[in-house]
């Protein structure tokens, strides 16, 4: 009989943050509500945590690699051309989901204005991540200009997070996957001798 080992401390704080921070903002979101939400004491908390700033950059380093994994299996498992499509499936499905609010990173970059946080830092390594694998991505299905490729890829991908958020989510993966082949097969096309 195998039993699920019950998550650390650490990862119940980070559990009720992402929950707490994803559904209500981060700035709305007091640690008194996380540590209660997480069934901790204050001296609990500020021992994993000395500040709220230092958890949601521990939430987004989190989801960061959430994300990063979920990529770089779909890669792994279906190659580049798979994975975009399968990507693009997958974030309109999460937009499907009760409670989506978009991408917990451009929501954080929206609440810290300062480009010089350790948040804005975060968010922007997580983003450059993506576009440097995008640009991967592109190159292996032969486009020429992997970098403006992995921008446009980029926009789109920000664009389909907003949209399942702001308008009907319905078809979100389907409208993705049309665009990201249009750049891909328009780069493509760009590359190729007339």
């Amino acid at each position: 009989m195998s039993t699920t080992p019950a998550p650390s401390t650490r990862d119940r704080i980070l559990d009720a943050a992402t929950e707490l921070f994803y559904a209500h903002g981060i700035r709305a979101v007091s640690a008194d509500k996380i540590i209660e939400r997480a069934g901790i004491t204050k001296v609990t908390f500020y021992r994993h945590f000395r500040t709220k700033d230092t958890l949601v950059v521990a939430y987004l380093e989190r989801q960061a690699a959430r994300e990063r994994g979920l990529l770089d299996e779909l890669r792994a498992s279906a190659g580049d051309d798979g994975a975009l499509r399968r990507f693009a499936a997958t974030v309109g499905t999460e937009a499907c989901k009760p409670g989506f609010r978009g991408c917990s990173f451009i929501n954080a970059a929206a609440e810290y204005a300062e480009p010089g946080s350790e948040v804005r830092k975060v968010v922007a390594e997580h983003r450059t991540w993506y576009r440097q694998t995008f640009a991967a991505m592109a190159s292996g299905l032969g486009v020429a200009d992997a970098e403006q490729a992995a921008e446009e890829l980029m926009m789109l991908r920000d664009g389909a997070m907003l949209s399942g958020y702001l308008d009907d989510p319905d078809h979100v993966g389907s409208a993705l996957e049309r665009a990201i082949f249009a750049v891909i097969d328009a780069s493509q096309a760009a590359s190729s001798p007339a």
